[in-house]
């Protein structure tokens, strides 16, 4: 490749494409608070520092409603607001392929700030903001390169290229399809520079407390006193003081991985950044004899329960934020090389070790030989590595489950029987006779107040133990009483027969094993392996339903793929039970809705997602202590009207089941 031409480019013809996405049609879990901002700001840099003409700038912009965009910042900003226009397939794609090629210039800016997706190719996707599930509409910007590097565009424009990319390269979720501008011939004498947020595989930071990329923010520190050509000619030179900030940064605590951005190519096409780890400190990897003898442990063996617990308990004991709420492979193996291959705060803890550490926690209760291979795999490589302690991993014996069966008597009422749950079933009470549901809730604040003053249980050989502590009852109902407002029962169980409201004191669940039947059993089971393995926070385990949703081919939907394994559904009365019926013929273990439809347009929260988001993000796996904090925050009179039905969860595991065997 020819030595770029450096020579100075006047101002005036200078163009560029500027992106900022926030909000994203798919989902609301897309949202990214400060990337419109940080698109904003750089534009600003254009047109100010820089001396960019406005008119030269496509500013395309899709904020969320509660970002407050400075407009007011500098004068030439006017002119900015007044020509920019929404983040959308449409208008970007008509910017890139008609409008600005068409334009007489030697520099071409390309800047966006949003979400970043990898393909097969590990070319980068970036959806644009009208992207749905169904079609995730996005940009592929190598393809968008390539094309503008060709013949495709006049060859005695633009012989400089930038692109400056604030966004993650993790892989793809399914129905992003193809998108490729097509070839063209290679024009020698075009330039590009190329700077991304982040390695291939890894997530760009966004400081969403700040509103900013990370990546943004040491870049624009980096330009903010540069005219156009410093810029220009000095890009190699940022590029490696960026490398030294972020490495602060990771030295601070602030920044999980480092580098937070990779060097794709300088203007000669060669690398910036040499070397791997760009002096870092970085977690040793493990040895042969630990891969050969892993080879052998894995072998036959699935990802297990919990895989993903392990994978995020791995990064948490080497100091690092988890670099995906998913698994990076489909196999244990696989997930050992990305683990051996990625960074840590700790020179002396190679990241497979607490991985397999969680492992043999995990499968103690189901595969306790297994368990001990895997014990004895962490102490040899802990041994021969000299691997610096580490806590334990957390306990997963389980809560104490109060499990309540209701079946419909051919006469009427309810025949009740009763189990207690910690680590396996024992049998409890059973009522001779069917009960209506009057009777039904005497019955559990009988056991319940034996509960709690530790008498013993009757008959087997736990009669001796006595059970004490319940956090979770389970209601193991037909469908007619899915909609029972069992959290909201009062009973006689508090000091001196106060009655006190079983949602409040317990986690309430609500089941309906025996609705699994025919392929919805075997969808149930497959979905919910795929909860234990995958964990609660990733991005596929939710599908959100609204009224419109709810039609004959949503069972269909719903159980086509692993997951969705959790319905949140935001629909009205009318159609409550249909989109229940749908849940349960696809197997989906895990729904939430608020009895007697959702909140008023305009009610706290916006909707069920809302409600339920914890710090780090919406975690179905903790859904039911979720819901128990919901309804001991705010007090019943305080809520507005829409909001005082309580929320309901069907939470459904086919591993939690008791055998139907009579006390008697």
């Amino acid at each position: 490749m020819p030595d770029a031409d450096l020579s100075p480019v006047s101002p005036d013809r200078v163009f560029a494409l500027v992106v900022g996405v926030e909000e994203y049609e798919v989902s609301h879990k897309w949202n990214l608070p400060g990337a419109a901002r940080d698109a904003l700001r750089f534009a600003q840099w254009l047109t100010g520092p820089a001396g960019v003409p406005p008119a030269n700038v496509r500013l395309f912009l899709s904020p969320l409603e509660s970002t407050s965009l400075d407009w007011d910042a500098a004068p030439q900003l006017a002119a900015l607001r007044a020509s920019c226009r929404s983040a959308v397939r449409e208008n970007v794609v008509s910017a890139l392929t008609r409008d600005l090629p068409a334009c007489e210039g030697d520099l071409l800016w390309i800047f966006w700030a949003g979400h970043g997706f990898l393909d097969a190719r590990n070319d980068i996707l970036l959806p644009y903001a009208d992207a749905t599930g169904k079609h995730t509409q996005h940009l592929n910007l190598e393809s968008t390169l390539r094309w503008w590097k060709s013949d495709k565009v006049r060859p005695a424009r633009f012989r400089l290229q930038v692109a400056l990319v604030d966004a993650c390269r993790v892989e793809a979720p399914s129905g992003f399809g193809t998108e490729d501008f097509g070839p063209g011939g290679i024009v020698a004498c075009r330039n590009q520079f190329t700077l991304y947020a982040s390695r291939e595989g890894e997530e760009a930071k966004n400081q969403a407390e700040r509103g900013a990329g990370q990546f943004t923010e040491v870049l624009l520190r980096e330009l903010e006193s540069k005219t156009l050509d410093e810029s220009v000619r000095g890009l190699v030179q940022i590029a490696r003081s960026m490398q030294e900030r972020f490495r602060e940064l990771e030295e601070q605590n602030l920044g999980w991985q480092m580098p937070q951005f990779l060097r794709d190519r300088d203007w000669d096409g060669s690398s910036i950044l040499a070397g791997d780890d760009f002096g870092t400190l970085r977690a040793p990897r493990i040895d042969q004899k630990a891969w050969d003898q892993l080879g052998q442990l894995f072998h036959a063996h699935e990802l297990p329960d919990r895989a993903y617990d392990a994978y995020r308990y791995a990064f948490e004991m080497a100091g690092c934020d988890v670099p995906s709420p998913r698994l990076p492979a489909g196999s244990l193996t696989e997930v050992v090389w990305d683990l051996d291959d990625r960074q840590g705060q700790r020179a002396d803890l190679p990241l497979a070790v607490p991985f397999v550490r969680h492992l043999a926690e995990s499968a103690r209760q189901t595969d306790e030989a297994w368990a001990a291979e895997l014990d004895t795999w962490v102490r040899g490589t802990s041994e021969r590595l000299n691997v610096g302690a580490f806590p334990p991993p957390p306990a997963t014996a389980g809560r104490t489950g109060l499990h309540v069966r209701l079946e419909g008597a051919s006469g009427g009422g309810y025949l009740m029987r009763m189990w207690l749950h910690k680590g396996a079933f024992t049998n409890l009470w059973e009522s001779e006779c069917p009960l209506d549901l009057v009777a039904v809730r005497h019955e559990l604040a009988v056991q319940l107040l034996a509960l709690s003053g530790g008498d013993t249980i009757p008959g087997g050989p736990s009669a001796s133990r006595p059970f004490r502590g319940v956090d979770r009852i389970e209601f193991d109902v037909p469908l007619e009483l899915i909609d029972t407002e069992f959290e909201s029962w009062k009973l006689p169980i508090g000091r001196m027969g106060k009655h006190r409201e079983l949602g409040r004191l317990y986690q309430v669940v609500v089941r309906c094993p025996e609705e699994r039947r025919g392929v919805s059993h075997e969808a149930w089971l497959q979905k919910w392996r795929w909860f234990m393995t995958h964990g609660g926070q990733h991005p596929d385990a939710v599908r959100e339903l609204t009224d419109a949703d709810v039609t004959e081919d949503l069972g269909y939907a719903l159980q086509g793929d692993d997951p969705p394994v959790c319905v949140l559904a935001g629909v009205s009365d009318l159609r409550l039970m249909d989109a229940l019926d749908s849940v349960l013929d696809a197997g989906v273990p895990i729904a939430v809705w608020r009895r007697g439809g959702p909140p008023v347009p305009g009610g706290p929260g916006g909707g069920l997602a809302h409600a339920l988001m914890e710090d780090a993000g919406l975690n179905i796996g903790s859904l039911p202590e979720k819901l128990k904090k919901i309804r001991n925050s705010t007090p019943l009179s305080e809520m507005p009207p829409s909001w005082r039905h309580p929320l309901a969860l069907l939470w459904d595991d086919p591993d939690r089941r008791p055998r139907p065997q009579s006390l008697s």
